[in-house]
């Protein structure tokens, strides 16, 4: 099973497309926030694959959910922009919310930086951003492959 994990696009479409054309045999598409529009445009265009989507802080008025969760292959994953976690100071927050919901992976945007953490058996995600990187790394996004020899989590340069 092949996640692939994009965030704060920012109006730059163009992105989010060159992301899913890279990635036409993953299982999930998860949009992270901010870029809300972006999102829309491309989970059209690409209407026979599979896409879930959390709205960003910049995504105004919109009708997703501020926390969604799927399981995959026996993994539960949660998923956040990241705002309302205070997730540029830690991920403290975001750890209770994964202790809350049991969930093996959580992932979040928000920073436009890339990171990764593995804690206390759980997966802690932010793929940077398709569009506008403070890391100093470049655009990227992430993929997440679930197997029988277990999570395998990695960043991509877009």
């Amino acid at each position: 099973m092949r996640i692939i994990v994009f965030s704060d696009t920012h109006g730059l479409t163009s992105a989010a497309e060159d992301i899913v054309k890279r990635n036409l045999n993953a299982d999930i598409f998860v949009f992270l926030g901010d870029g809300e529009n972006d999102y829309n445009i491309v989970s059209k265009q690409f209407y026979d694959k599979s896409f879930i989507a959390v709205p960003g802080n910049c995504d105004y008025y919109s009708s997703l959910p501020a926390v969604g969760e799927f399981v995959v292959d026996g993994k539960k994953v949660v998923f956040t922009h990241g705002h309302r976690y205070n997730v540029r100071h830690s991920i403290d927050s975001l750890y209770y919310l994964a202790r809350e919901r049991k969930a093996d992976i959580v992932l979040f945007g928000h920073t436009h930086e890339r990171f990764y953490k593995f804690e206390n058996g759980i997966h802690f995600l932010n793929p940077g951003s398709a569009a506008i990187p403070r890391d100093g790394k470049g655009p990227s996004f992430a993929s997440i492959d679930i197997t029988e020899r277990g999570i395998d989590i990695c960043h991509i340069d877009l």
